[in-house]
């Protein structure tokens, strides 16, 4: 069974509320909210603002991810995947989007730009120590493992 919780959302005049697309998506769309399009060169990057606002609860945030369709049809990704908005933040949601395709893309106003999770938080307490325990990888990473 699905946990849902409450979200408060500010969403700003012709701002799309986020929506789920299918009963079983975990991410659930986001829309740009823009006065004019932008065009993002092959290459470029730019910060696209949603129009909305959330009140996240505490132990949770949310997650900001590419959308599949969009990376693999003309190259266009979330900059900072997945990128974290922290339930203290109340400013807008903008996304930072970056265009690796082969040619320039447009962004609208109401396009369907990435999506967002909603994921439970655990932290930590760190804890200085002189040493930690041995494994068999031990320090290796980048690769140590083969391709």
């Amino acid at each position: 069974m699905l946990e849902k919780i409450d979200l408060k959302i500010v969403a700003k005049k012709n701002a799309v509320v986020p929506a789920y697309k299918t009963e079983g998506s975990a991410g659930a769309d986001v829309c740009a909210l823009l006065d004019s399009p932008i065009v993002l060169k092959k290459g470029d990057r730019a910060l696209i603002p949603t129009g909305l606002s959330f009140e996240i609860p505490s132990g949770y945030e949310i997650q900001v991810r590419p959308r599949s369709g969009l990376a693999l049809k003309n190259g266009v990704t979330v900059l900072n995947s997945p990128g974290t908005i922290d339930s203290d933040y109340r400013g807008e949601l903008k996304i930072i989007l970056a265009n690796f395709g082969q040619d320039d893309f447009t962004v609208n106003s109401g396009d369907r730009i990435a999506q967002i999770v909603i994921s439970t938080v655990t932290t930590a307490n760190f804890i200085s120590v002189n040493s930690i325990s041995e494994t068999l990888r031990g320090a290796g990473g980048f690769g140590s493992t083969g391709v």
